[in-house]
């Protein structure tokens, strides 16, 4: 049965992703372009002047229990894990919407999402299997963070309404839920902290 659920949720994790990620370069390499910025002048010296950021220090998260802390150390090394994928996803899923909006008709739209779709396994299959159950499902839920959408509403934007309904049917089989939302007040506030501790240059 462990057997049959891994196997059910990890061919559910890749339709979602095929569908919410378009190709996209894991190892872009910096930009080099020319920075242009302000100038002031001191006196007869001419200095560059640049408007720095405003940086927000995340507190420490504060644990009750020596499990909460090692349950949080495991979720540090998942989140990094995946976070990019969510992140490419945001992006990516409204370069696909876009290019949808403007092919016109129906038939033509579904052959570019195949085509997508094909491109991605090519590109991304080997990678997405190696994820862990856990990841899978942390990704699942960034992906709600990320793009506003739940994996059900992604499956029915890009698959359609019965595509969508099969895919949540098998997954309330085996306890998972395509509607479920990413909660970063109470369930998933320890994955909030962490990400905001990563976009802050923290972790």
């Amino acid at each position: 049965m462990y057997f049959e659920v891994d196997s059910f949720f990890m061919r559910l994790l890749f339709v979602i992703i095929l569908i919410s990620i378009y190709s996209f370069g894991f190892s872009q390499k910096p930009n080099k372009e020319t920075i242009v910025t302000g100038i002031i002048i001191v006196g007869e010296d001419t200095m560059p002047h640049f408007e720095l950021k405003e940086v927000i220090v995340v507190p420490e998260y504060k644990f009750t229990s020596e499990k909460q802390k090692r349950r949080y150390s495991r979720l540090v090394i998942n989140v990094k894990k995946v976070y990019p994928y969510a992140q490419m996803a945001n992006a990516k899923l409204k370069d696909i919407e876009k290019k949808v909006d403007s092919l016109g008709t129906k038939s033509i739209a579904k052959k570019y999402i195949k085509q997508v779709d094909q491109e991605l396994r090519d590109q991304y299959g080997d990678e997405l299997k190696k994820l862990t159950i856990t990841q899978g499902r942390i990704l699942i839920k960034l992906i709600d963070r990320e793009t506003g959408s739940t994996s059900y509403e992604l499956v029915k934007e890009l698959r359609g309404t019965f595509s969508a309904f099969m895919w949540q049917s098998l997954a309330r089989l085996f306890g998972e839920n395509l509607k479920e939302e990413y909660n970063p007040q109470e369930e998933d506030r320890m994955i909030e902290h962490i990400i905001l501790m990563i976009e802050n240059g923290q972790l």
